[in-house]
């Protein structure tokens, strides 16, 4: 790489930054409170993801015979403990339903 080569370069990343600080607001207003409550809505919303996910897999293995009576009634009571914890967290955090919501592909 040349000399002109790394001026042309920079030249490119200074007209890059130029753009961005035209488009940023010059001060980020950062509320802990807000920084809390977004981390909190993305851990539960991905817990709740996964949570719908092994629900669907033990209604499919349910249905095909492959969990006995016991599994059953072990995976329906530890899936609506979590259901009943994220609730309460969500809760905590001043999260509703729609703040859990990630939109993956899997229906809630």
């Amino acid at each position: 790489m040349t000399a002109a080569d790394l001026t042309l370069e920079l030249e490119d990343v200074r007209a890059e930054l130029g753009r961005l600080s035209a488009v940023l607001p010059e001060r980020i207003d950062i509320d802990p409170d807000d920084v809390e409550r977004g981390l909190a809505g993305l851990v539960l919303g991905l817990v709740e993801l996964l949570r719908q996910v092994l629900e669907k897999q033990a209604v499919r293995r349910m249905e095909v015979g492959t969990l006995s009576d016991d599994e059953i009634e072990r995976v329906g009571l530890a899936l609506m403990r979590l259901e009943r914890k994220v609730r309460e967290l969500a809760e905590n955090f001043g999260l509703d339903e729609d703040d859990l919501r990630i939109g993956v592909g899997v229906a809630s």
